[in-house]
């Protein structure tokens, strides 16, 4: 199966900003914890930004969950 066109490929849906706000964290907070910029954190809620494995993963540790609690493929359950 060969490569999709990069118009076709999966986005990745998030609930970031359910769950970050369920721990309330602010959008800084959750950045800092994670070591990047508060905006890359409103980025990737908004679904405009795919964020690293390794971004990922901080993430879902820092709001105390399994990463697939926090990410999945659109369309995806």
């Amino acid at each position: 199966m060969g490569r999709k066109p990069k118009h076709e490929e999966e986005r990745v849906a998030n609930r970031i900003e359910e769950l970050r706000t369920k721990a309330g964290l602010s959008r800084q907070e959750l950045a800092d914890q994670v070591g990047v910029h508060y905006q890359t954190i409103g980025y990737i809620e908004r679904g405009e930004y795919s964020p690293s494995l390794v971004l990922a993963l901080k993430i879902s540790s820092a709001l105390g969950v399994k990463v697939e609690r926090v990410f999945s493929i659109e369309g995806e359950r």
